[in-house]
């Protein structure tokens, strides 16, 4: 899409080249017109009393002032008839922009403005777009908000029955309070989830994330997050490799906000990965940028998932969020973070293997 400036400086170009042209056209008549005057006029013989003598007199004893006189006047009837125009086209343009808003229909504009045509109506287009995409999302936060107030009754209503069970059953066995209290355990955990999901979606909302940069040790701060996901490897039995090159490789980005940030991919590596299979994350300097990839084995994500795999509120799958899934922020968040450090990140997956590259450039 053209930028303003050069719509404006293409309207102006065609509007004073017609100008121009008229213009060039007008002093071929003229001069055409006062040679043919001429040889008219001093083809006869004219007498005082004939009609117009003293004027056609005046014209032959004033040529040069005639002509200049009639090119003044040409100039300044062209000027008055392409300003009007020009005042025209400003109106019909202002008068175009108050549709913008509605967006019922494409707006149509006379031939010299072709170019603000085409950029009002992508204008348009854009808005139209994203009122539906703000649609959308909205409609998939009230959808989640609503599962969600509704999924905190089961774990709620499970924690209350046991602990109900506990107290009013005094004859209860050792080895059965223990299991009742892992049951309401349990619950209770995934209750915390829910509600922090609550507070996940509040605070994406309602902040903006700010950076606090410093030179941090890629290979420690990957070494740390692996080992704090050593209790959810082992409930899968999965294997975690991590290489880093080279190993005092150096990473300027806000700490705390990357590590969220790599936390998200491998939590949403583990979710859909195979058991008993190996996570990969791999992290290299090459020629300009820094390359970190985190990839798993697990079931292959169609090409029409992955395109909005980092859409805010979307998830892979519906049913994930009763297995311990999340309310579709992580990676939506992780682009962000990433972009703010200026960097890209995309996803991959061919063959049971998916991988989410994040690339850096070398400050």
């Amino acid at each position: 899409m053209k930028n303003k400036a050069d719509i404006k400086e293409a309207i102006l170009h065609r509007f004073f080249g017609k100008m121009l042209r008229a213009g060039v056209i007008y002093m071929i008549l003229l001069v055409v017109g006062l040679f043919w005057a001429k040889s008219v006029l001093e083809s006869r013989i004219w007498h005082t009393g004939d009609m117009f003598y003293w004027q056609f007199h005046w014209i032959q004893d004033n040529q040069i002032l005639f002509v200049i006189l009639l090119f003044l006047a040409g100039i300044l009837l062209l000027g008055g008839f392409y300003w009007i125009r020009l005042l025209n086209c400003f109106q019909e343009v202002m008068d175009a922009m108050e549709q913008i808003p509605e967006g019922k229909e494409p707006i149509r504009l006379r031939r010299d403005l072709l170019e603000a045509e085409y950029y009002m109506n992508e204008i348009m287009a854009d808005i139209k777009r994203n009122k539906q995409l703000a649609k959308e999302a909205e409609q998939r936060k009230n959808d989640l908000v609503v599962y969600l107030a509704h999924d905190l009754k089961t774990p709620l209503t499970s924690v209350i029955g046991y602990l109900t069970l506990l107290k009013e059953e005094r004859q209860i066995s050792p080895e059965l309070q223990e299991k009742y209290l892992a049951i309401s355990l349990d619950k209770a955990e995934r209750l915390e989830e829910l509600i922090n999901e609550f507070f996940e979606i509040t605070r994406f909302n309602l902040t903006h994330i700010e950076l606090e940069k410093s030179s941090i040790s890629l290979k420690m701060m990957l070494e740390q997050i692996v080992y704090e996901f050593q209790p959810m490897f082992s409930e899968k039995q999965l294997t975690c490799e991590l290489q880093v090159e080279p190993e005092d490789l150096k990473l300027l980005c806000d700490g705390d906000k990357m590590q969220r940030v790599f936390d998200n991919l491998l939590r949403n590596a583990v979710f859909y990965c195979y058991e008993k299979s190996t996570i990969y994350i791999i992290a290299r300097k090459q020629k300009d940028t820094i390359r970190v990839q985190i990839e798993n084995q697990g079931t292959e994500i169609p090409k029409e998932k992955l395109e909005r795999i980092f859409e805010q509120f979307f998830r892979l799958d519906s049913a994930r969020s009763s297995r311990g899934g999340g309310a579709g922020l992580g990676l939506a968040i992780a682009k962000e973070i990433v972009e703010l450090h200026q960097g890209k990140i995309w996803a991959e997956s061919a063959g049971e293997k998916t991988r989410f590259v994040i690339e850096f450039p070398i400050e």
